[in-house]
């Protein structure tokens, strides 16, 4: 068998590359050049195109700080200009002229030294691309003036069988004595601009390719090596999972599931990235195996898959990748000492391994999860939160976290992912914690700090789809349709989804076993690495392979579906009992129900229903919050994990700031009526039975909308909002809240009632002989409402810390707009610091914020700080008064006084004075 590994075109004298090709072969920067570009190579994205392309064209120079960091584009992407269009001069093929020399065509100054032109070829609108192989870039190297020599082909590093006639092919930059040597036996010679020879390898072994130019005044040399593989050997190793095995500190056995591919090589810092034959991989069936022995402990190395002798790929596995294009961007701060991308070695993301790795000290080792039913999770960004964006500035805030009295964090995706700003929801690497955020080891120190006060953590997981930087994706790729090949073990060649709205790269098949296997790979290592305490899954409706059309969101009933669920879930349970498992499911009632039956926690989004009521609007039910409670949807288990927040939509006190309502006076758009709207919207959230969410710095009124900078873009990180005492407020505010949802069982009670419909809304919750009592104001305007309580006697208003004595379980009160009460038949205990500032911030109009109003019995004072309270008739005749030496809200025995309208004036020490409006009635 002969190769011939190189492409003639027409009138061309020689080829750089199949898909781009220079005349002249050598260019150089103060002279012209054209270039020939092969549409059909490459990623072949703009094969069997006929419209217009244009070059997308750069530079890489002194002043690129990587070997992809592009300088002195020619123009902005999308922009069409007459010296950026190719000329079409075949089928597929066209030429770019780049005239009168590259310096001056992208018009570079001074002395700045230019390495190579950049290249992505595209049509009109850019949404069709001719690159490189996996995606990449393409570059083309400027050389010298003077006398250069090149071996054309093969390229280096190639591969190929015994047998196969090779030819090879030396080019120089003007006529010279040419000489080729193979492992130093001269082979060829001539004297010219080139020389070709055809070359028959008949035993297998490693190859070294050498040409030398010679003139009377200069030599120049150049060589590629050539790899003729040995047979491979089917070999089973001991038993290792897949990825990277370290069997002791000075080794590694690699491991790579890649079934139907005939040879793979290990390259990488061990072997100088070169295919030698002893680093061919053994083969296991459908897996390939290598151990490679006397490394340095502790000594991190790059290394990468090279897979049919043209496809470099990093470990699936990989816990740690090196990205030749991202982490030129990852800051020393937060990341130390990250390794180098081995520049001119290889291309696309490569895995690193580094035996003898210290083992993480683990602080505890018996954490408890927290029960579903007092579950209150604290949904963040790590890119978001802090200005470090990293895994340590997170730890940092924990005091901020423990203070507000949350019990789990949910870690938007931290699995590496494509770029490095990003929501995460575009994986590439399930094994390896993002580097964007900072080494795996201060991952570990945040969850084990979370641990030891007592907060989990809980992982968000992309397990629908992957994008193409996934090794994954890559192993089985069709070029020519530009989607997963047919023989891909783990995704689907076309979406099942035909809606264009719910498709996002490439999805899995959950039908596979390779897939399930995947899954099930990927839960249980983060559970045993990282001690992760329950994963969210990212949209698992589309956890089956049921097509759905062109309009659906795939919402019906889908049993396939619910049996991929259910096996994924209890594979979780396996390995760790208690593990929280919850979904993104947002489907038909009936099955999400029979998923919360099975143990699995469901989202349930309830920002518009909300929104609305935050903002003053209940036309048409737009605020009844009932489908929030898991009981108003037919559940008998409390796994509906309740939000009005979360990273997926608008900001609650922005729409009130944006859209708010207005009554009067009384306007929903300013800022101290939009916080306590907030407060009023979080107890009509959190102390209702069944898990919660809260989105990060919710608690504290973030206003800044979901589409600033665009939807997935940085947001600021407004920590001065702590300083707000307005904010600060509602922070504290929803502390209270937290405490005493997992501190008091009522609030889990699975007796209780609720009215949640309109803008009066209430709820009742029942355990045993404790009861609660909660009614809320969400109209904009004072009204009159009668609550109903389950029993008499003594009841504590916890708002303000006081007691409201009940002799009838019907009372009628005045709520202002925006006002709430919440009251129990118990004491709820240890918030005074807190209730005194809080209860500044609710209390109303002082002649509504006494009550009930009117009243015929009992009146409530809710003003603490005052040591007289005196009432008049409307006369000026005092008809009561009374001394309060303890300075606390008080409740008056007013049944003696006839009906009609008094006057309440309440002093302090100071003789500083409040007065007070009310009814009496019979």
């Amino acid at each position: 068998m002969r190769i011939l590994i190189w492409l003639f075109i027409g009138w061309l004298p020689t080829v750089l590359l199949a898909q781009v090709t220079t005349n002249p072969v050598f260019p150089v920067e103060n002279k012209s050049v054209t270039i020939t570009f092969d549409a059909t190579q490459g990623n072949g994205g703009l094969s069997g195109y006929t419209g217009d392309v244009y070059a997308h064209t750069g530079l890489i120079t002194s002043s690129s700080t990587s070997g992809t960091d592009w300088k002195y584009v020619k123009t902005e992407w999308g922009e069409n200009t007459p010296e950026t269009k190719l000329t079409r001069i075949g089928e597929d093929l066209y030429t770019l002229d780049i005239n009168p020399s590259i310096r001056e065509y992208y018009n570079v100054s001074g002395n700045e030294e230019i390495h190579q032109m950049a290249f992505v070829f595209r049509n009109t609108d850019g949404s069709l691309q001719g690159k490189a192989s996996g995606d990449n870039d393409i570059f083309i190297d400027l050389y010298e003036d003077g006398l250069l020599v090149r071996i054309s082909l093969p390229s280096d590093n190639f591969i190929i069988e015994t047998g196969v006639t090779v030819t090879i092919v030396a080019e120089a930059s003007m006529p010279v004595n040419l000489k080729l040597y193979l492992n130093e036996t001269l082979i060829s010679e001539s004297n010219d601009t080139e020389t070709i020879f055809d070359y028959t390898f008949t035993d297998p072994g490693d190859y070294w390719i050498v040409v030398e130019g010679r003139t009377n005044n200069d030599v120049r040399y150049d060589s590629s090596f050539l790899c003729v593989r040995e047979a491979l050997i089917d070999q089973k190793p001991i038993q290792y999972i897949k990825g990277i095995n370290y069997p002791d500190d000075q080794s590694a056995v690699l491991v790579l599931y890649a079934p139907g591919k005939d040879h793979v090589f290990l390259i990488g810092d061990f072997n100088d990235w070169r295919p030698l034959n002893a680093y061919q991989m053994k083969r296991d069936g459908d897996f390939f195996w290598l151990e490679v022995n006397n490394l340095e402990p502790r000594k991190p190395y790059v290394f990468q898959y090279l897979v049919n002798g043209t496809l470099k790929l990093a470990d699936p596995y990989s816990d740690l990748v090196s990205d030749p294009s991202h982490d030129q961007y990852i800051s020393d701060n937060t990341y130390p000492g990250l390794i180098d991308y081995p520049e001119g070695k290889t291309e696309g993301i490569a895995s690193v391994l580094q035996p003898g790795q210290d083992d993480y000290s683990w602080q505890v080792t018996d954490f408890s999860i927290p029960d579903h039913e007092t579950l209150v999770i604290y949904e963040l960004l790590v890119r978001d939160f802090t200005e470090g964006h990293s895994y340590k500035g997170v730890r940092e805030k924990l005091d901020y976290l423990e203070g507000l009295s949350i019990n789990a964090i949910e870690l938007m995706p931290i699995n590496e992912f494509e770029g490095n700003i990003s929501w995460g929801y575009n994986p590439s690497f399930y094994f390896a914690p993002d580097k964007y955020y900072g080494p795996k080891e201060e991952l570990k120190k945040l969850i084990d700090a979370c641990h030891q006060r007592g907060i989990a953590v809980i992982l968000d997981l992309v397990l629908n789809h992957s994008y193409g930087q996934s090794p994954l994706v890559q192993m089985y790729w069709d070029e020519i349709n530009n989607h997963p090949s047919v023989d891909n073990p783990w995704y689907n060649r076309q979406h099942n989804f035909l809606n264009p709205a719910a498709q996002w790269g490439y999805d899995f098949n959950h039908d596979r076993v390779a897939t399930q296997q995947l899954v099930d790979s990927i839960t249980s290592y983060w559970m045993q690495e990282y001690r992760i305490d329950g994963f969210r899954f990212d949209f698992t409706k589309g956890f089956s392979n049921t097509t759905y059309g062109p309009d659906s969101w795939g919402s019906d009933y889908d049993i396939k579906r619910i049996n991929n669920l259910k096996r994924m879930s209890q594979a979780i349970w396996e390995k760790k009992k208690n593990a929280i498992v919850i979904f993104e499911h947002l489907s038909d009632n009936v099955e999400e129900n029979e998923l919360a039956e099975s143990g699995i926690l469901l989202w349930g989004n309830m920002n518009y229903n909300y929104s609305e009521g935050a903002m003053g609007y209940h036309e048409d039910n737009k605020s009844d919050l009932t489908w929030g409670v898991y009981a108003e949807r037919g559940w008998t288990t409390p796994k509906l994990i309740t939000y009005m927040e979360s990273h997926d939509e608008e900001r609650i006190a922005y729409k009130c700031q944006e859209f708010g309502n207005v009554s009067g006076d009384y306007d929903i758009k300013s800022l101290p009526i939009t916080l306590n709207r907030l407060q009023l919207s979080a107890l009509f959230l959190l102390p209702l039975p069944g898990p919660k969410m809260i989105w990060q710095f919710g608690e504290l009124g973030y206003d800044v909308s979901i589409n600033f900078n665009d939807r997935t873009g940085e947001k600021p990180i407004l920590w001065e909002y702590a300083d707000d005492p307005g904010r600060i407020k509602l922070y504290d505010f929803y502390h209270v809240l937290n405490t005493i949802k997992q501190t008091y069982p009522v609030f889990s009670a699975n007796n209780f009632q609720v009215d949640l419909a309109g803008p009066l809304k209430s709820y009742q919750l029942n355990k045993n002989d404790d009861h609660v009592v909660v009614v809320g104001n969400f109209g904009s305007e004072s009204t009159k409402t009668t609550i109903t309580f389950p029993a008499t006697g003594i009841w504590y208003d916890l708002f303000i810390r006081g007691t409201l004595e009940v002799n009838s379980v019907t009372q009628e009160i005045i709520l202002a707009p925006g006002g709430y009460k919440l009251f129990s038949n118990f004491e709820i205990e240890g918030f005074e610091e807190i209730i005194t500032s809080v209860k500044k911030s609710i209390l109303q109009d002082p002649f509504e914020s006494i009550y009930p109003n009117p009243v015929s019995h009992f009146l409530h004072i809710p003003v603490d700080n005052f040591h007289q309270i005196k009432i008049y008739d409307l006369r000026g005749k005092l008809k009561m008064i009374k001394s309060n030496e303890a300075f606390l809200p008080v409740t008056l025995d007013v049944s003696s006084l006839a009906e009609g309208i008094y006057i309440v004036m309440v002093s302090n020490n100071e003789d500083k004075v409040r007065r007070f409006k009310f009814a009496k009635v019979d």
